[in-house]
């Protein structure tokens, strides 16, 4: 394929192929497509999907390249990010991630994948039916000093719209004196692919628990914000019952061994069934651009969970 026209077409004409690669491995990867610029990416995106998704509740620092293309994170290179299935807290979700590489870094840096069916499988039953049961609960603390404040989050310096959208999505808030923003949602930590009917374990729960960070950071930002319920991102159990620390292992542990990667080469296209992978991010030297797009959104009613999403814990 010669030029981004020649991908193109070729995308289009073996999307049923590559859906059924998606189905099985929940990760296509695609080596050396002619994508020099996020104009040619976005092209690409919009041969492989049918309805761009929106990026929602914003977690992580992003720039923006238009037409919906975004950059993987803007997190500092020496951070690793752990897998995760992107937007697995909100009411609609991307069904499919898109991913390419304009810049390869030098070491490292590779977004591996992680076959969330297989992680599903790993976990010992007694604890994947306290999931099954009570879901997981996300509790974020807008802040400037750790992690994003509410505007950058939501998009919009009005808290009268924060209340709109958490009112419409389910998501419990309240303001504190000092005009800090807390938000607690629950949501089922097991859905069922609309698509393939096999079920996940789809959740943030592992990727945003306080045993997931080093003990030196545990313990400075402890400190600093008086325990983990006020860190910017904690979770729990969906009844509000904090995780144990063995229970975060097992389920790291699965991930791990769910997990797989491939490095990076300019022009690499991989696409992610986000539903059936998780995604994530080796550290890396070096410059690095890798570009994401999102599409084909899913709601979470149609993928049966398991408990039904709620503004603030099941009491």
């Amino acid at each position: 394929m010669e030029t981004i026209d020649d991908a193109c077409a070729w995308l289009q004409a073996h999307r049923r192929e590559l859906r059924a690669g998606l189905d099985e491995h929940g990760a296509v990867f695609l080596r050396g497509l002619p994508v020099r610029s996020a104009e040619d990416f976005a092209r690409v995106r919009d041969a492989v999907i049918t309805e761009r998704a929106q990026y929602r509740e914003n977690a992580t620092p992003r720039s923006h390249f238009g037409a919906d293309v975004y950059s993987s994170t803007d997190l500092p290179p020496a951070q690793s990010i752990r897998p995760h299935n992107e937007n697995s807290y909100t009411l609609t979700f991307p069904g499919l991630l898109l991913f390419c590489c304009l810049i390869a870094p030098e070491e490292g840096g590779a977004t591996p994948v992680t076959d969330v069916r297989k992680v599903r499988e790993a976990i010992p039953a007694a604890l994947l039916d306290r999931f099954r049961a009570h879901g997981w609960a996300l509790v974020r603390n807008y802040r400037d000093d750790f992690g994003l404040g509410w505007t950058t989050a939501f998009a919009s310096e009005d808290p009268a719209d924060v209340a709109k959208y958490c009112q419409a999505n389910l998501i419990a808030h309240e303001w504190d004196a000092d005009g800090a923003l807390r938000t607690v949602q629950r949501r089922s930590a097991l859905i069922t692919h609309p698509r393939t009917g096999q079920e996940v374990w789809f959740n943030h729960a592992v990727f945003w628990n306080e045993w997931s960070l080093e003990p030196e950071v545990r313990e400075i930002m402890s400190e600093a914000l008086g325990g983990a319920g006020n860190f910017p991102y904690h979770t729990v159990l969906g009844t509000g019952e904090p995780l144990a620390e063995a229970d975060v292992r097992v389920i790291d542990e699965a991930y791990r061994a769910a997990t797989v990667r491939e490095s990076w080469r300019p022009g690499d296209v991989m696409i992610v069934d986000n539903i059936l992978a998780a995604h994530g991010r080796e550290s890396f030297k070096g410059d690095r651009k890798i570009l994401v797009a999102m599409g084909d959104p899913v709601a979470l009613a149609d993928c049966r969970p398991t408990v039904q999403p709620l503004a603030g814990f099941a009491g």
